[in-house]
């Protein structure tokens, strides 16, 4: 029956309903606001679509006609010589989605196979053949040495090597760049992408496509022919600086396509973003460049023409999605955004939590003494929560019928009363008149007494004389030594007062609660209708049942009624009323 239970069962949150203008407004803008936060976010950043990420490939071609002046030196005489270069000359095929545009050069023409001095720089200077090392191979120099300290030019002497001579000088890029006029070439990149998982694919040239167009950031952005200079401009780059040492700029094509069939829009954006580093020191080697030779035949000798080669590499990035309506990733979005609206619960918990009782007791906000919101939100923590103490066996609870709070003692006793323990004081829980009717009392009033007014007989604040029997720590005059070992003694040595007075079992109330032994049964069959109790067993039970009766009478709360410690006064008078036919009282005993 109970896995049964278990299996069908059901557990329900329960749920407390505060009814307030205030909080109940609150509650409702968080929801509106977080709907509209929902919707806002499913319509722009179309959440009810499934994504896919781009495929690509790429294909550019470069435009463009420059001019280079040089002077070249023959039979002893300088010229100007004039070449025209088209773009086989200053264009370089690159793996990937790359190109490159030679923006600057450096040549050494007329290298062959022999030995020469290196170029003089402080590894390869020397003064005789000891500085130089033969078959040595240095990562910086040209050749291989052969071992011998040759003249270089005048007085300068340098390591011989077996190398391309004459060797490559050592020299800074011309200023300004020789092909400067690139500034004005033109580049078309076909861009073709595709979506496999959507099943389409388009391309960023259009159907009749003005070939003489030029891309313009804000009048022609769909335009895939790019100047290179303006580029440049785009970055906030000057063209002409970048081409003297050369660098690295990126071309990024965005692709955010909705391919549902009433809003499709498939389109690319163009931007541009510098790669390289154009802050680092001259030192670091800045730029980009590299090294090629053109080889030839001269009187049946090989010779090559070695040019080092300043240019700017476009690396074309390519990415984005493409988003088609998928009815699961909608049912997914929204179940995921239900626990959205349970903010409002959270912050108005967080409210009533900090403005309430743990609060104002510590005394960090001031004003819930006399704040209105102070005050309501200590009524609904309250209603909403219920402090409950880590059950422990050193926890106890006691109550003195002359104090207005209970007393939380919560470490072990060694041999000290429970009478002169001061413990930590805690708010009796507060009365609640609908448990009146579970009270034992007689449904009818007692016939009035001839000659006694009609007035309640509280308990007066009288000394009771004290006996030579009744122990020091006793107030009322009616407790008892106790019966228990020394080592557990100290647990009952309690009073029902802090200070001396009347003593609690002489309230009228007293006789009522606790022992009434008509009042006693009825409880014991309320509980168990066909209880049958055995002579011998009836007083057990009727004064455990006693003992609850007065736990619960005067700690209210059941959490601690389990822990309360009843004055020896009480217990004693108990007893006296449901005795034991033989053997010692056990005594209070810890429910965990």
């Amino acid at each position: 029956m109970l896995a049964r239970g278990q299996l069908c069962g059901y557990n329900s949150v329960r749920v407390l309903r505060i009814h307030s203008v205030w909080i109940g407004t609150l509650k409702n803008v968080f929801l509106v606001g977080t709907c509209i936060y929902i919707c806002f976010a499913l319509v722009s950043d179309k959440l009810y679509q499934r994504k896919e990420p781009v495929i690509s490939s790429v294909h550019t071609k470069v435009k463009g006609i420059a001019e280079v002046k040089e002077e070249v030196v023959a039979d002893g005489m300088k010229r100007l010589v004039r070449t025209v270069l088209d773009t086989a000359d200053y264009t370089f095929p690159l793996q990937g989605n790359s190109f490159f545009v030679m923006t600057n050069f450096l040549k050494t023409e007329g290298q062959e196979q022999r030995l020469c001095p290196e170029y003089p720089t402080r590894r390869t200077l020397c003064s005789s053949d000891r500085g130089c090392k033969k078959g040595w191979m240095d990562p910086q120099s040209k050749g291989i040495q052969t071992g011998r300290c040759v003249v270089y030019r005048g007085n300068q002497k340098t390591c011989e090597v077996a190398a391309w001579c004459p060797i490559e000088a050592v020299e800074e890029a011309p200023r300004p760049a020789r092909l400067s006029s690139a500034e004005n070439f033109t580049v078309l990149i076909k861009n073709n992408v595709d979506f496999p998982g959507h099943n389409y694919t388009t391309r960023n040239i259009l159907p009749g496509l003005n070939i003489t167009c030029t891309f313009h950031k804000t009048q022609n952005p769909q335009c895939p022919i790019f100047r290179l200079g303006d580029i440049f401009r785009e970055t906030g780059d000057n063209f002409s600086d970048v081409a003297i040492q050369g660098g690295i700029m990126g071309i990024e094509i965005y692709w955010d396509c909705n391919l549902d069939s009433w809003s499709h829009h498939c389109r690319p954006k163009y931007s541009f973003r510098r790669l390289d580093d154009k802050t680092t020191n001259e030192s670091l080697y800045p730029g980009y460049n590299f090294r090629y030779a053109k080889y030839y035949k001269e009187n049946n000798v090989e010779k090559r023409t070695l040019i080092k080669v300043f240019g700017i590499r476009f690396d074309i990035l390519v990415f984005g999605t493409g988003g088609k309506f998928d009815i699961i990733q909608l049912v997914v979005y929204v179940g995921s955004t239900l626990s959205y609206f349970g903010l409002a619960t959270v912050f108005i918990d967080f409210l009533i939590n900090t403005y309430s009782s743990p609060v104002c007791r510590s005394r960090v906000y001031p004003c819930c003494t006399c704040c209105q919101p102070c005050a309501v939100n200590e009524y609904y923590y309250r209603k909403k929560c219920e402090p409950i103490v880590e059950p422990k066996p050193t926890l106890k609870y006691v109550s003195f019928v002359d104090e207005s709070h209970i007393r939380m003692i919560d470490k072990q006793l060694l041999g000290k009363s429970l009478q002169h323990v001061k413990g930590q004081e805690v708010p009796r829980p507060p009365l609640d008149f609908t448990d009146l009717t579970k009270l034992p009392l007689s449904l009818h009033d007692p016939p009035p007494i001839p000659g006694q007014p009609e007035e309640m007989q509280p308990l007066r604040e009288e000394v009771t004389p004290k006996s030579r029997d009744r122990p020091s720590w006793c107030k009322c005059g009616s407790c008892l030594p106790s019966q228990l070992p020394e080592r557990r003694r100290c647990l009952e040595e309690l009073c029902c007062r802090r200070k001396p007075g009347a003593c609690i079992t002489t309230s009228q109330l007293f006789g009522k609660l606790v022992l009434s032994r008509h009042a006693l049964q009825c409880l014991l069959l309320y509980q168990e209708p066909l209880l049958a109790l055995e002579a011998e067993d009836t007083n057990s039970r009727l004064r455990h049942c006693a003992y609850r009766c007065y736990t619960t009478w005067r700690f209210g709360s059941q959490d601690m009624a389990d822990f309360a410690i009843l004055p020896s006064c009480c217990r004693w008078r108990i007893r006296r009323e449901f005795p034991k036919s033989k053997g010692q009282y056990s005594g209070f005993r810890s429910p965990y």
